[in-house]
């Protein structure tokens, strides 16, 4: 049996990636996810058993640090009073955040394996800690990228690799996609994100009304959490709602944007990327972290730091302007989507549960 453990289900990246896992081990692998009770994602169509432990996000910051710790308690109680959980079972630990699952498999002398996703959190003191427990009852360490691993070492001889790749619903759309260069006339802009600072939104908003004078522009803004922009949005801007399968969206887009900004939040993937790449959709991602190990400058597409305003939009107008280029680099992003295949990731994340159960 392998235990599953995810605080939040929403539809960023790390619930995704633990879809991918629970979908590729198959039926003969007896499986329970436990997961918090705030949020209704892209986890609630995995078919699994699931058990829910108490969580709640509220809008002050140090009520909902006191309700994150009330739902490790909580999780901790529900796995140690859970019958049925079979001495040889593996501890799956989805993020650093559902500590509690990593203590109940340190206490009980299960294997534990910690999936990471993220680099940084807030406040640093929560970070420290959730690393601290991490490196005390973590087995094995999966982290996302090689680059995720230089900059968030927690314990090197436990650290391994294994890549993202993209959902299984959107593999054969992206196989048979073909890469437009401008649908009806328009050069289509898509960005996938949440409504967060950290994720470009200002940059965003600020390359939009750069290009408002052309008709020929779009920019397309698909957000994540279902929130809303603090800001007023422009005319050549469309806000679209949270969705579980973006096909439709990537399938319109003729540029795929990362801003997320350096200085803000280190991106340990890049998933939307991937995904875009996979599309032949050529992409624009921070030049740090994981997207730089995705994307090649001038290959795939271009590396750019979003602060840089004056950057981002010249790279945007060069690529609206020029479709041999934008067909090269379609090529490009495609063959190179093609090496984090589904079976690599799935050989990958099988190979590490094997390792821990000796």
């Amino acid at each position: 049996m392998i235990i599953f453990a995810h605080l939040l289900n929403d539809r960023s990246g790390s619930p995704r990636v633990l879809k991918s896992v629970i979908e590729d081990l198959g039926f003969d692998e007896q499986k329970r996810l436990y997961i918090g009770s705030d949020g209704d994602g892209i986890l609630a169509a995995v078919e699994v058993d699931t058990r829910k432990f108490w969580y709640r996000r509220t809008p002050n910051r140090l009520l909902t640090m006191l309700t994150f710790c009330a739902s490790q308690v909580h999780l901790l109680w529900s796995l140690l009073c859970s019958p049925g959980i079979p001495r040889d079972a593996v501890v799956y630990v989805n993020t650093l955040l559902p500590f509690g699952a990593g203590l109940f498999g340190r206490l009980t002398n299960r294997p534990v394996i910690y999936h990471i996703h993220e680099m940084s959190l807030s406040p640093p003191a929560l970070q420290r800690f959730l690393v601290a427990i991490a490196r005390y009852t973590a087995t094995r360490l999966i982290y996302v990228s090689d680059a995720h691993r230089t900059l968030l070492p927690i314990a090197p001889e436990k650290a391994v690799t294994v890549y993202n790749s993209i959902d299984v619903a959107l593999a054969e759309p992206s196989r048979d996609h073909v890469y437009r260069h401008r649908t009806g006339g328009v050069f289509t802009v898509l960005m996938l994100s949440y409504a967060r600072s950290y994720k470009g939104i200002s940059e965003l908003l600020s390359l939009a009304r750069h290009f408002s004078n052309r008709k020929d522009i779009r920019f397309n803004l698909v957000v994540s959490d279902g929130g809303s922009l603090e800001q007023v949005e422009p005319s050549n801007l469309t806000l679209l709602p949270p969705t579980d399968n973006p096909e439709h969206q990537y399938a319109q887009a003729s540029l795929v944007l990362n801003l997320s900004r350096p200085d803000l939040c280190v991106e340990t993937f890049g998933l939307t990327l991937l995904e875009a790449m996979a599309f032949g959709i050529p992409v624009i991602a921070p030049p740090v972290g994981g997207p730089a190990e995705l994307v090649t400058d001038g290959k795939e597409g271009l590396l750019i730091d979003s602060r840089n305003g004056a950057a981002l939009a010249a790279a945007v107008g060069q690529l609206a302007d020029d479709e041999a280029r934008c067909l090269e680099m379609s090529a490009a992003a495609r063959a190179r989507a093609a090496q984090f295949g589904r079976e690599d990731f799935r050989r990958g994340i099988l190979s590490v549960i094997e390792a821990v159960r000796g």
